[in-house]
């Protein structure tokens, strides 16, 4: 197997992690970048080297392209892998690292700068033969436009930023005097998050599913689909829960999906791992929202699933290499679930958290994958984004899925602040979601039945000592599952 000699990882926490545990498993070098305060993290721990970046804030530092650069010459490093968020959709530092002689694990800038403004990889869906969502052509100059557009389509439509992503620019309109209103709040919001206030408008598919199709590219031609996840447990266009497959899609709208995921890749010139999103309404049509051009999040449950890494893919892919198999070999088996722990109170109106963890126990056990980048004494502090972990359940039904993965959140202990853990098992237990109606309402629709009162403080002390009470076998040390290797499949 043809890989980088050595992989600096532009990124941190659970994702650094995760990255560093394939680099380990393959024996390629790793060097690990860091903020102060991220001085003690996993990534930290487990890279073979480390680097201390700095910024003018914390998230800056891993923005800081010219220090990063220097730590991979520094240290000798061929390759960059930038993880997701911060970096890596940002062509111009995928330039910077090819024209500093180094490899980008991942898609060529021209295919992150066509796919990353959403006006642009609209069109070029459209000729790729994806079905896309009505609306304007192109951005609308004024909120008169956006009221013209809307009415062309028909209400109730969805404004959105044509650049960035995670929910921010976007606003939804039932009437002119709400698209007017929409306009300028979507319009500020991209400006003041992206820089570009550049909207655009399309119909708004009530009660849709949020479904995305993984794709593997590789510099040779090949592309091939991994299936479907699906999104749409969300809140504030956030993904909360992802699943792997979607109950709800069947074999022939998955397969329709998947060929129309590839035609986009090879249009774009796609190399690496992508993901197309598609927003899907009850009859199974389905839509083009964006592609993201980069690992997603929730690429845990694909692999459990098809048994592959897809760092690992991404790792030959950027050497080289061809990716060996076709369509057909790809099978899906079993069903997966991740959900999303976050430092947030979800009885507050899920207010951020912060605080050090006073005690961490992850769960183990068949079926049962967590990635994480925490230790005890760590500080989770309102500079980063909330999310601390993923625990993932994988079962030989969507039944026996959903059962390891609420058994897995009610293990879970981290001590010291608050977290969402209880909620998303609330949301696992939920008969609505047991019969797969997950649509991407399905969190504002059963708000009042999911958050429960907090804990009061008697309860609390109650609680610190049982867990620390049940947890002396924890050794303190972290380790993730890879994927399927507590079911003896493992294939690196």
């Amino acid at each position: 197997m043809s890989l980088p000699e050595k992989v600096l990882v532009a990124n941190r926490g659970e994702i650094a992690a995760r990255i560093i545990r394939t680099l380990r498993a393959l024996d390629v070098p790793s060097v690990a970048v860091f903020h102060a305060l991220d001085r003690g993290g996993v990534a930290v721990r487990d890279a073979d080297e480390a680097v201390e970046l700095h910024g003018d804030t914390p998230v800056g530092a891993y923005l800081n392209v010219e220090e990063i650069l220097a730590a991979a010459k520094e240290t000798g490093a061929t390759a960059i892998h930038p993880g997701f968020g911060f970096l890596s959709e940002n062509a111009d530092f995928a330039q910077a690292v090819a024209d500093a002689g180094l490899t980008f694990i991942g898609p060529p800038p021209d295919a992150i700068r066509s796919m990353g403004d959403k006006i642009e990889s609209k069109a070029i869906a459209q000729k790729a033969g994806m079905p896309t969502v009505p609306g304007s052509d192109g951005a609308v100059a004024d909120a008169d436009a956006a009221l013209a557009a809307a009415e062309s389509v028909g209400y109730p439509v969805l404004l959105k930023a044509s650049a960035g992503g995670g929910g921010k620019g976007m606003r939804i309109a039932r009437s002119a005097e709400e698209c007017r209103e929409a306009f300028d709040l979507a319009s500020s919001e991209a400006l003041a998050s992206f820089g570009d206030g550049r909207v655009f408008v399309e119909r708004y598919v009530d009660h849709p599913r949020h479904i995305e199709v993984q794709v593997l590219a590789d510099s040779h031609g090949n592309v091939v689909h991994l299936g479907e996840r699906e999104c749409s447990i969300q809140r504030r266009y956030q993904k909360v829960i992802e699943e792997a497959p979607s109950s709800f899609i069947d074999a022939e709208t998955r397969a329709d999906m998947g060929a129309r995921a590839v035609e986009l890749a090879k249009a774009v010139g796609y190399v690496s791992a992508g993901t197309i999103e598609m927003v899907v309404d009850g009859e199974r049509n389905f839509y083009f929202l964006e592609m993201n051009t980069r690992l997603q999040v929730e690429h845990p449950v694909t692999e459990l699933v098809t048994g592959l890494d897809i760092v690992a893919e991404q790792l030959r892919i950027a050497a080289g290499e061809e990716l060996g198999y076709d369509q057909d070999a790809i099978a899906l088996t079993g069903h997966a679930i991740e959900c999303r722990i976050y430092a947030e109170d979800p009885a507050s109106n899920f207010a951020p958290a912060t605080g050090r963890l006073a005690l961490v126990n992850f769960p183990a056990g068949p079926g049962v994958r967590v990635d994480h980048g925490t230790i005890e004494g760590q500080e989770i502090s309102a500079s980063f984004d909330p999310m601390i972990a993923k625990v993932i359940g994988r079962g030989d039904t969507r039944e026996e899925a959903i059962r390891r993965t609420r058994g897995a959140l009610r293990e879970t202990v981290l001590l010291g602040l608050q977290t969402n853990a209880a909620y998303l098992e609330q949301v696992l237990a939920h008969p609505a979601f047991a019969a797969g109606e997950t649509t991407t309402s399905f969190l504002d629709e059963h708000a009042d039945e999911l958050v429960g009162d907090a804990l009061s403080p008697d309860e609390a002390r109650v609680l610190i000592a049982a867990a620390a009470m049940a947890s002396p076998r924890f050794d303190h040390r972290f380790e993730i599952p890879a994927p399927l290797a507590a079911m003896g499949e493992w294939r690196p």
